[in-house]
């Protein structure tokens, strides 16, 4: 009797010659990069360091691309966003002690954003490893502790036959649902000695799935089913798992409105008539949402951002569908259900009665319209046409079918509420972690996933100087990216909070450079622009191949917070 487990593929006559005669001049890196082509990886990211060169060496050797950035964490931000854009893990290739801990922070926002990053780095000689003091450049105690509370998975290698297994497992671990950024770390000297190992073929590249429990979405089926005044919250886990479709599909055979988080921009069109659009940081927005009888959250841990600062109090049914097990109900009491939400959504397809639009009263689209009205009427009393001005003209400048990239200032905080992303997995932005500097090395990540379309980069001028070498990478490479500095001359939200806090800010106002003449110095073309000109100037340098840079000069001022008063 032979079972599945009992069958092997056996190597064909080529493989078999190949494997007892590999081909002289290879070393351990070379079994880093072969077993990422072998797993279906075209490029890298990442910066070299003394104990990494193994594998920077083993580079010109294989056919993956590599795109090498300035600074450690900016490799991490733009492999981040190629992991969003292609759902591939994205290499990241690092050396050990400061090259490695320079990039935790971007790791971090992979980890908050589930975006597929597959960090490899360097480490110490084998002998110095197991926490003594050897003095070792770039040595720490135990390395791998700096990122065991940030990343999904570490893996260590300490011999060659062990890195193919453990950057497959790595892989597997970093594409698994709920994505997200994993660990591996390989000694200098395996990395450089020479290897008699076979050339690594291929790998096993397929994660392993999350379905939902049967018996706990038929109880959802039932609810929803059942419910007189149902809504949805969709995260970023409705992106991350390509699930758009059937969100809208479920919305409309429920006819329950839909609200997006900021990290969920884009899972539901912006002009149906069932979409509440983004505005979550609203109390008209919470205040629907709570009265709502069943309460479908689909790839949110209804964390700050997404509760309203945690001011949301559901009074209905709660029911939550979400791939991090550690956040499910971590807010809330709810039908927690552990899925993918791709898997999630289909079972509830398959199970729920189609309602009938109408069939309460007023109806949802009726109910939406006025929730929305609200809002317009609240931000329209607050005197910030600027800022409505600036934004309107980002979005009629910015092709529809291009992603944006957006760093942790006033404009972004905007748009994570009144942007139309026009699309899944086309605004992305640094929300989840709330590092500064992730828009422009992350919108060059973009234009390496998909150069068939510009990307548009926003940052402040606070953002912008965490990020001002990378203008060196996108020159280097060509990459088709426009970046826009609002020049506020500081850290501009953080100037609001401390005049509204303690009556005057404090370490918020900066000395910057010109911008625009700084690009030009890296043979970046830069313009100056207005609010009245940004639209023009701004369609105009996305309109041309390469990179690019528009300085917007302007103080903006956030819409008033509704979670304060309560």
């Amino acid at each position: 009797m032979t079972h599945d487990h009992d069958l092997v593929l056996r190597p064909t006559e080529e493989q078999t010659a190949a494997a007892l005669n590999p081909p002289a001049g290879r070393n351990g890196g070379d079994l880093v990069v072969e077993t990422l082509a072998g797993l279906g990886a075209t490029t890298v990211f990442g910066l070299p360091g003394q104990h990494a060169l193994g594998m920077f060496d083993a580079l010109r050797r294989s056919d993956l691309r590599y795109i090498g950035l300035r600074v450690e964490n900016n490799a991490g931000f733009a492999a981040d966003a190629y992991g969003r854009i292609t759902g591939e893990a994205a290499p990241l290739l690092l050396s050990t002690g400061p090259g490695a801990l320079t990039s935790l922070a971007a790791l971090q926002e992979a980890a908050a954003a589930s975006a597929p990053v597959l960090a490899i780095s360097s480490q110490i000689p084998t002998a110095g490893l197991g926490g003594g003091r050897h003095g070792y450049l770039h040595e720490l105690p135990d390395q791998a502790a700096s990122f065991r509370g940030v990343v999904k998975s570490v893996h260590t290698v300490r011999t060659q036959s062990q890195i193919p297994s453990a950057v497959e497992a790595a892989w597997k671990s970093a594409l698994t649902a709920p994505h997200g950024p994993v660990w591996v770390e390989i000694p200098q000297d395996v990395l450089l000695a020479e290897t008699s190992i076979p050339v690594v073929t291929g790998g096993d590249a397929f994660p392993d799935e999350l379905p939902p429990r049967p018996e706990l979405t038929a109880v959802a089926a039932d609810l929803l089913s059942r419910a007189a005044r149902p809504a949805i919250i969709a995260g970023g886990g409705v992106v991350r798992a390509d699930a758009s479709k059937k969100l809208r599909q479920l919305a409309e055979a429920l006819q329950a409105p839909v609200v997006t988080t900021p990290g969920g921009k884009g899972a539901f069109p912006w002009t149906h008539p069932l979409s509440l659009q983004s505005w979550i940081e609203d109390r008209h927005t919470t205040d629907f949402l709570e009265d709502a009888d069943v309460l479908l959250v689909v790839g949110s841990g209804l964390g700050e951002l997404s509760s309203n600062y945690h001011t949301f109090k559901p009074r209905g049914r709660v029911i939550q569908i979400e791939a991090d097990l550690g956040k499910l109900e971590s807010n809330h009491p709810a039908l927690g259900i552990h899925a993918d939400a791709r898997l999630a959504l289909q079972a509830l397809l398959e199970t729920v009665t189609e309602r009938e639009d109408g069939r309460a009263y007023p109806s949802a689209p009726e109910r939406v319209r006025e929730v929305l009205a609200k809002v317009a009427d609240r931000i329209a009393a607050q005197e910030l046409a600027l800022e409505q001005q600036v934004l309107a003209s980002v979005r009629r400048a910015l092709p529809a079918d291009s992603p944006s990239f957006w760093d942790m200032t006033i404009l972004a905080y905007w748009a994570w509420s009144a942007f139309d992303a026009k699309g899944p997995n086309h605004m992305h932005s640094a929300q989840g972690a709330g590092g500064l500097g992730y828009g422009f090395p992350a919108a060059l990540g973009a234009a390496v996933a998909d150069p068939t379309r510009p990307v548009l980069a926003v940052s402040g001028d606070g953002g912008a100087l965490y990020s001002v070498a990378e203008l060196a990478t996108a020159r280097q490479y060509d990459l088709d990216v426009t970046w826009l500095i609002v020049d506020d001359g500081g850290y501009g939200i953080l100037r609001e909070y401390m005049t509204d806090a303690f009556g005057q800010a404090t370490a918020t106002e900066l000395t910057r450079p010109d911008y625009v003449a700084l690009a030009e110095s890296f043979g970046v073309p830069g313009v100056r622009t207005t609010p009245e000109t940004l639209e023009a100037d701004l369609a105009k340098a996305l309109s041309e191949p390469g990179p690019s840079v528009v300085v917007l000069p302007a103080v903006l001022r956030m819409f008033a917070p509704t979670h304060l008063t309560m």
